[in-house]
């Protein structure tokens, strides 16, 4: 790969943004070809989050002019959603797409790369990840499992979920069964009720016939698409629970450690790409499919109580110090992302708050 090929690469982003980690490869570029298998968590097609994955397939291929060739294969066609990360480590595919909080039984640490309740939206996460050493310290994580971790995407601040009641009060929650992972669902089982893990595809069924009482998905967009709106009346915001969750892309660390440099360049950049093209297209469609769902006299778009809100941040600072209290990993990690973040927020406090308010 010549200099401007590689210039032109890097318009998404600077390379050096996405290079810091000390795993870059220094193997000489050949013109030996790749094949590689990528399983994601997310249903065939699905629009938003599989349509991440096949971009991100794509970007690589194309860049490559061949030389790594991917195999796509959606949540159950290779190997169960959650069992993706094992897949990627055990080498028995060498790419992943997914997010960080379904492999907290791994490492607890991981939640902090996925999303945090009351945390930082994409914006400001993609900052941290990238010029705050977020980047680092997730690869530091993964390591010992021979897995190499890259943004993907990032759907922005999602919705607070569908409900078949209504939440006025913070005691609604007690034994609501609710689809929720990660640091939220901890949350919402310390205020009673109780988190449920289920991929995608599974959520409307357990809607619908009464298995969940709720469910979180992602936003208008993805939700429809899942058509949750049938299942369910009550449509909450904000998602304070997943403020910018990170979709990640993991590669198995000797297949990356495999690649030419100039091959492990394009994935980096790739990767960089999809995160890119992610955020950019769920702020364009959530906002056509809002407008579907307002229309709808089936559904009632609610904003969760001021009180419940205040409740659940509380509760999520528990949860939080509880962790980092028992887990030095965790404390590292979220060290750099609470420094980050109380940051981050004065300055967004004076450009993006104070300009929407106008």
């Amino acid at each position: 790969m010549n200099r401007r090929d590689l210039i032109k690469l890097g318009t998404i982003g600077s390379l050096n943004a996405c290079s810091k980690p000390n795993h870059i490869g220094v193997n000489a570029p050949t013109d030996e070809y790749f094949n590689w298998r990528m399983a994601t968590t997310w249903p065939p097609n699905f629009p938003g989050l599989g349509a991440g994955a096949l971009n991100l397939k794509r970007y690589i291929e194309d860049a490559s002019q061949g030389r790594i060739r991917i195999e796509l294969y959606a949540a159950n066609e290779l190997v169960p959603p959650f069992e993706v990360f094992d897949a990627v480590s055990q080498g028995s595919i060498e790419m992943g797409h997914s997010g960080a909080y379904y492999w907290r039984g791994k490492a607890e640490a991981v939640q902090f790369f996925s999303s945090v309740p009351f945390g930082m939206n994409a914006h400001e996460v993609n900052a941290w990840i990238y010029y705050g050493g977020g980047l680092e310290l997730w690869t530091e994580v993964y390591e010992p499992f021979g897995v190499i971790p890259f943004p993907a995407g990032n759907s922005g601040v999602q919705m607070g979920g569908w409900f078949n009641k209504r939440i006025d009060t913070i005691e609604d929650l007690i034994g609501l069964r609710m689809r929720l992972p990660g640091i939220g669902g901890e949350v919402l089982r310390r205020a009673g009720g109780v988190p449920v893990t289920l991929p995608g595809a599974e959520l409307f069924t357990a809607l619908s016939t009464g298995v969940l009482d709720a469910t979180e998905w992602v936003g208008p967009y993805n939700d429809i698409a899942f058509g949750l709106h049938q299942a369910a009346r009550y449509y909450y915001y904000p998602g304070w629970h997943e403020p910018g969750p990170i979709m990640e892309c993991i590669i198995n660390q000797s297949a990356y450690e495999d690649l030419p440099s100039d091959l492990q360049a394009i994935v980096r950049v790739a990767c960089q790409a999809a995160n890119l093209d992610m955020i950019s297209e769920y702020n364009a469609r959530n906002a056509r499919s809002l407008s579907q769902l307002i229309n709808n006299e089936d559904v009632e778009i609610l904003s969760f109580p001021r009180d419940v809100l205040n409740q659940l941040e509380k509760l999520t600072h528990e949860v939080i110090e509880e962790l980092i209290a028992r887990d030095a990993q965790s404390a590292k990690v979220w060290s750099s992302y609470q420094g980050f973040m109380s940051q981050s927020k004065g300055w967004l406090r004076i450009s993006e708050k104070s300009y929407l308010a106008i």
